[in-house]
């Protein structure tokens, strides 16, 4: 297998891991306000969207060398496992409005999928040969 199609999954994530990742640190985030009011849990905004932009951040750079990838690989399968798993619940559903006064849409599942789909291909190209 060539070294392009190898490091090409975790790079790609580690690209899109640092994008979501920095933007939990701006304003007021729709979809992290959408959970804590439904769910009634005041903290998933700001406090858990930061700490989950700082988990974004931190896998992504983990995901960068080749001798910490595993564990970048792994941190982003919670991360974004947890963003499925919300997805799935009543608290934020797989159609949701990405921004006020924006019609629902699958879009971020699907987003949440793919990059689901590049950590498992992450973990099993940085496995050990042998």
């Amino acid at each position: 297998m060539s070294k392009f199609l190898v490091h090409a999954p975790a790079l790609l994530l580690a690209a899109v891991l640092a994008m979501m990742g920095a933007q939990k640190f701006g304003a007021e985030n729709v979809i992290f306000a959408t959970i804590a009011e439904k769910s009634g849990i005041a903290l998933f905004e700001p406090q858990i969207r930061m700490l989950v932009g700082a988990g974004e951040l931190a896998s992504a750079a983990l995901l960068i060398l080749p001798q910490t990838r595993t564990l970048g690989a792994l941190g982003a399968i919670a991360i974004i496992g947890g963003a499925i798993g919300f997805h799935l619940s009543p608290w934020l559903e797989v159609d949701v409005a990405m921004a006020p006064g924006v019609a629902a849409s699958p879009a971020l599942f699907m987003m949440a999928v793919g990059s689901f789909v590049l950590a498992l291909a992450a973990l099993f190209l940085a496995r050990p040969k042998g």
